[in-house]
């Protein structure tokens, strides 16, 4: 009687072994050998074959049969030391350890999430200044041209992205940029543009809808312990409304002609649809401060609420996103599959199973990357080279978050001085004109009604 050293593919083995649910393995038939594992033996250790060691049969009686390392994905507990002590060696005695990924610790340290917290804390403050700005310029011509005087501040039409849209198309059917509301239409396709190049970096990094969504769920996490994580079969239903949301405007917006369009945009609703959305908020009935207190229980209950379900800003972003060259891309030999970067994914994406990122639901807000400990393993980059190295794959192919953050300030404030260069930011209204359009505000009704 000898002793030998069989290997069986990890999918024969699993068909013909039984599981206790601790791991442990009952009775195992092993095909071609006709033995059986003993009771108490545990199954652990490589991803690709099962390592056994027995006895010939041939004249022998039953045979023992020893398993030294097998992985069933995760399953079943690593191998331990009871079962290296019970005979796991070779016919020489030596020990057969399995396989495991060597963890190469990254460099430096992550920055990205206090990088693009930054980001999102200046672009709020940003948009605050504008806010209070076009508040008191619109306090202005309601006292009838009294007291304190500051110009209008154009950026504050980034709150229309319905005027974006429609200036947009008006732009693309006569080629030339529209009059009223135009910086509406520029900073649409600044962060358009931006999606197309950098996924939907635009929400994550800089949409302050998405930073105070962010601030709530984290929020609800803390106080909590945990957000809700939607079933299934009730996630993706609901992640469809905001694609129907984006198709019924865009359906409506596509129907219209240029003429159509430069007429709605001329009208006393258009010429202060930026003052409508002010007074909106300023005089908010009780139906509206309902919803809007339902939408914010909500947020901080639900990972992300608004933006998943409900955005159909976002959802346009997304589309355009698909076009995006740099993605989140894992390095499969890089990578120890510890899942930490699924875990940390906002949108709940298997970052741990996939090569790249390519949903919708994406945001490049570098959380996954964050929670990476491994050197080269995960990155926001470009299709890597084609080097046996890992760290030769991804040089200049990733992108730093401060490349990321100068990239998306470089498209914005790029954007904004081309516009006020071609003379195509602020909406020309003479004063007198204004002073009579906001006092008689709440006159102004929509054309389609």
């Amino acid at each position: 009687m000898g002793v030998a050293i069989f290997a069986a593919p990890e999918s024969v083995f699993r068909r013909r072994c039984h599981f206790t649910p601790s791991g442990r393995q009952r009775a195992c038939r092993l095909p071609r050998l006709g033995g059986l594992c003993k009771t108490g033996m545990n199954c652990a250790g490589s991803p690709s074959f099962v390592v056994i060691s027995g006895t010939f049969i041939g004249g022998s009686p039953a045979p023992v049969i020893k398993v030294i390392g097998v992985n069933l994905a995760r399953t079943y507990s690593p191998i331990g030391k009871d079962s290296m002590d019970m005979g796991g060696q070779t016919a020489d005695g030596n020990t057969l350890q399995a396989d495991k990924k060597r963890l190469v610790r990254r460099a430096t340290p992550d920055r990205s999430q206090r990088i693009r917290g930054f980001m999102q804390l200046a672009f709020a403050a940003l948009n605050c200044w504008l806010g209070v700005q076009f508040y008191l310029w619109v306090r202005y011509f309601e006292r009838g041209g009294q007291g304190l005087y500051l110009p209008r501040p154009a950026g504050a039409e980034g709150w229309l992205p319905i005027a974006g849209l429609m200036n947009f198309k008006y732009l693309l059917i006569t080629g030339r940029a529209p009059l009223i509301h135009p910086a509406a239409m520029f900073l649409f396709i600044a962060f358009l543009l931006m999606s197309l190049l950098l996924k939907k970096a635009f929400c994550s990094w800089l949409c302050p809808v998405g930073t105070l969504s962010e601030v709530l769920w984290k929020l609800g996490r803390r106080i909590f312990g945990r957000n809700l994580r939607l079933p299934r079969w009730a996630d993706i239903p609901l992640r469809g409304l905001k694609y129907l949301l984006l198709g019924f405007f865009v359906f409506v917006i596509g129907a219209m002609s240029a003429e159509a369009l430069e007429g709605f945009m001329n009208t006393p609703y258009g010429l202060v649809a930026d003052v409508k959305m002010l007074n909106f908020f300023r005089g908010m009935g009780q139906t509206a401060a309902i919803v809007i207190g339902l939408l914010v229980l909500i947020s901080i209950l639900v990972e992300n609420a608004w933006c998943r379900y409900l955005c159909p800003y976002g959802a346009l972003m997304g589309i355009a996103s698909l076009l995006s060259p740099v993605k989140i891309r894992r390095d499969a030999e890089a990578c120890i599959d510890c899942g930490k970067c699924s875990r940390a994914c906002p949108a709940g994406l298997p970052v741990d199973k996939l090569v790249q990122i390519r949903s919708v639901e994406c945001t490049a807000c570098m959380a996954c990357v964050a929670a990476c400990s491994a050197q080269d393993a995960l990155q926001f980059a470009l299709p890597p080279r084609r080097a046996s190295l890992v760290a030769g794959r991804w040089r200049r192919r990733a992108f730093s978050p401060q490349t990321l953050a100068g990239i998306l300030a470089c498209i914005f404030f790029g954007i904004v001085i081309f516009a006020k260069a071609t003379g195509h930011w602020q909406t020309n209204i003479p004063r007198e004109m204004y002073l009579d359009l906001v006092q008689h505000v709440n006159d102004a009704t929509h054309p389609g009604m």
